[in-house]
Order: C-alpha cells, then sequence, then structure tokens
C-alpha cells in the first residue's frame, strides 16, 4: 500500500528558527503521514539528531526517508561518500534515500560491482533535481535503463516542480519514468513577475497533479514537499493528497 510522506521542508520556518528535525516527527503523525522525508541539510549533530529521528519515528510508527543533497556519481565515479550515507541511513533505520544522478555520462565502470554492498532493505532512488547535470530527462531515463539492465535496484523520485525549472515536459517524462518510479516528490511552480516559484498549495500553478499522479503506479509512495505556514494549511493539503490516493 502507498504511503504519504511529509519532507521536511514544509516546515523550513520552524528550521530556521532552530527545530530540530526529531521534534517534528510527533506533528507529521498527528498531520496523517505514514512517513518523514528528513532532510540531510538540517542536520546539525549527525550523531545525536539521527537517533533522535529513529527513536520519535519507531515510537510514532513513522517510516522515515532521507533526502542526501549529494551526487550517486562524482567526476564519473560512484561517490566516495556512499559508505558514510549507508551508515547514516541505518542509524536512521530509513527505507529510502534519495540522491541526485550527477556525472553518471563519463562513468565507464561496473554498475553491478558499484552497488554490490548497497542494503537490500534501503531502497536507493535518484531525483530529478533543478540541474543541467540532473535535472533532465534524456540522462536520468538512461542511467535507469542502464541499472535496469545491470540488475540493480535503483528506483526513481519523480519531483513534480523541478520540470518547470528545467523546462522539461512533466507529461512525458512521468509516462516514460513510471515504470521505474519508487517515489512522488509533489509540489507546484508558478509563473511571476519575479521567475518561478514554488507554490503553496499543490492546486495552484502550472501543472495538473491530479492527472500527472494518474500516470504512475498506484503502488508508488507520494510526499508533498514544500513550505506551508501551518497546520491547518499542511492538513488541507494532507486530505486533499489522500483523497487522490484512495481514488486510485
Amino acid at each position: 500500500m502507498a504511503k504519504l510522506f511529509l519532507n521536511t521542508w514544509i516546515f523550513e520556518d520552524a528550521v530556521r528558527q532552530g527545530r530540530k528535525q526529531g521534534e517534528l516527527v510527533a506533528q507529521v503523525k498527528e498531520l496523517g503521514a505514514d512517513g518523514i522525508e528528513v532532510r540531510r541539510e538540517y542536520f546539525h549533530d549527525l550523531t545525536t539528531e539521527l537517533t533522535a529521528v529513529r527513536e520519535a519515528a519507531t515510537a510514532a510508527d513513522l517510516a522515515v526517508a532521507l533526502s542526501i543533497p549529494d551526487e550517486l556519481f562524482v567526476n564519473g565515479a560512484v561517490n566516495e561518500k556512499l559508505p558514510q550515507y549507508i551508515a547514516e541511513l541505518q542509524t536512521l533505520v530509513a527505507v529510502k534515500a534519495k540522491f541526485n544522478l550527477g556525472d553518471y555520462a563519463n562513468f565507464t565502470g561496473d554498475l553491478a560491482t558499484a552497488f554490490k554492498d548497497w542494503p537490500a532493505d534501503i531502497t536507493i532512488n535518484i531525483e530529478n533535481d533543478q540541474t543541467a547535470l540532473s535535472g533532465h530527462l534524456e540522462p536520468i531515463h538512461a542511467f535507469l535503463q542502464d541499472a535496469k539492465s545491470a540488475g540493480v535496484e535503483i528506483g526513481y523520485v519523480y519531483d513534480l516542480g523541478n520540470w518547470a525549472f528545467t523546462k522539461g515536459d512533466a507529461g512525458k517524462s512521468a509516462e516514460l519514468l513510471a515504470p521505474y518510479t519508487d517515489y512522488v516528490h509533489f509540489k507546484n511552480a508558478a509563473d511571476t513577475d519575479n521567475g518561478l516559484i514554488v507554490t503553496t498549495d499543490l492546486a495552484e500553478g502550472l501543472f495538473d497533479w491530479e492527472a500527472i499522479y494518474k500516470l504512475f503506479d498506484k503502488t508508488v509512495d507520494v510526499a508533498l514537499e514544500f513550505p506551508m505556514a501551518n497546520n491547518e494549511q499542511i492538513a488541507a493539503q494532507v486530505t486533499m493528497l489522500r483523497h487522490a490516493m484512495e481514488a486510485r
């Protein structure tokens, strides 16, 4: 059954004011989510905060995902920090990890060998970000095809809003990448006089999120990932997304 996660970017203001991600877990549970996606860049003391998130999530019966703002491939090689990230994920008892693709184009190694030590109980995903290197359909699709051919289980996080920033075709990308998709990050974007912005309501913006959602299998996990002002607003967005999930 698909899970609904809340990404802690939602609570950006609280984090800026010093609230730790472990302290957000109970709030995420109360808002009706099935999981929390914590952001690695929001941690200040990994030693204590990873454990705090794990303990709080276990008590709340929430799944944990970790967003890692790093590339899977750096200068044509697998990121040498992967063992460190695996240890952090295991401390969290995370069910999934999200990376950006990075410089896979210059990778000449063997994918099966490169990822043989990745834990089987943690889903590893790549996401379309807002960069030229990791935010376009063609290299992402090529990598996912190669991984599948090599028997390497690497999935994909479809980020709806990011396609606006890279001028990508959100619908075409969803159709082509749906077979590889483990997780959908839902946020919308709007074109303003000051450029593109992420909206504070999934129903407002350039994209018909419900039509896009229907392009994916109903078992795919989903997340809300955009800053919101208060619990009332978050709860309304959770309800809207939950209704769409239940209608599948």
